[in-house]
């Protein structure tokens, strides 16, 4: 991926990891479109950070998505990268059967999104010189936080996903990169109320330097996720899943 040349799509960016993500880069030097749902919020990211591009997308809405990749391939035909960035995160009794209500819309947004995305744009992706299709995993795909198991599940099937389209497009001019966030201060969980995480641009900034550094990397993975994504490796798996048990978010 080449940060400082390349027509990114974003959609689900309109805070947190996502907004930060596409603002530097943007100030990498490339051209970034902002995807959400809400009018209003795009307008007021647009009208506060000239030259981010906006386009409104409800990543759970199979239409929705046909409708943004029209409008985004229309107005942008050089588009070579997307990021699928939308996510939820929320906490589920599993002794509790309304944790099925949680559970199918966190499915909804975290997994059938990203993939109804790289349906409707990959194909137009394989056509250009060189593109990419980044996801965005978690370090809970490696070992889960039991607060969270659907998220976690999620997290894990994007990894996997990602593992098999990479072998998939091998022989496209499409790369698979995989952003693996560890806990990141921002709105998801109340994180950044909390003081809970990376605080946001220290991640953004070793993100930055990992992709400036390694522009072909399969996975994007900051010191502080190390201990999730390597515990199996590191025969740190139980006590690491223990620690994470004894968090309530």
């Amino acid at each position: 991926m080449d940060i400082t040349n390349s027509t990114v799509f974003i959609p689900g960016a309109t805070s947190g990891i996502g907004l930060g993500l596409a603002l530097r880069l943007q100030q990498a030097g490339s051209t970034v479109i902002v995807g959400g749902r809400r009018t209003e919020l795009l307008e007021t990211i647009a009208r506060e950070h000239p030259g981010i591009h906006t386009a409104r997308i409800d990543t759970t809405d199979p239409a929705s998505i046909a409708a943004a990749f029209d409008d985004v391939t229309g107005r942008f035909p050089a588009l070579d990268t997307l990021i699928a960035m939308a996510g939820i995160m929320q906490p589920e009794d599993l002794r509790d059967a309304s944790f099925l209500e949680v559970a199918e819309a966190t499915v909804t947004t975290n997994l059938l999104g990203p993939i109804r995305l790289v349906a409707a744009f990959e194909p137009f992706l394989e056509t250009q010189p060189s593109a990419t299709i980044m996801t965005v995993s978690s370090g809970l795909a490696f070992v889960p936080l039991p607060a969270t198991p659907t998220y976690s599940a999620t997290k894990a099937a994007i990894h996997s996903f990602s593992e098999s389209l990479r072998v998939q497009l091998a022989d496209t001019a499409v790369e698979v990169v995989e952003l693996v966030p560890p806990a990141v201060q921002t709105s998801l969980m109340n994180q950044d109320e909390l003081g809970m995480g990376m605080p946001l641009e220290e991640f953004l900034d070793e993100t930055m330097a990992l992709l400036a550094a390694q522009p072909s990397a399969p996975e994007v993975q900051v010191e502080n996720v190390m201990f999730l994504r390597h515990a199996v490796a590191r025969g740190t798996y139980d006590e690491t899943l223990a620690l994470l048990a004894s968090r309530t978010h």
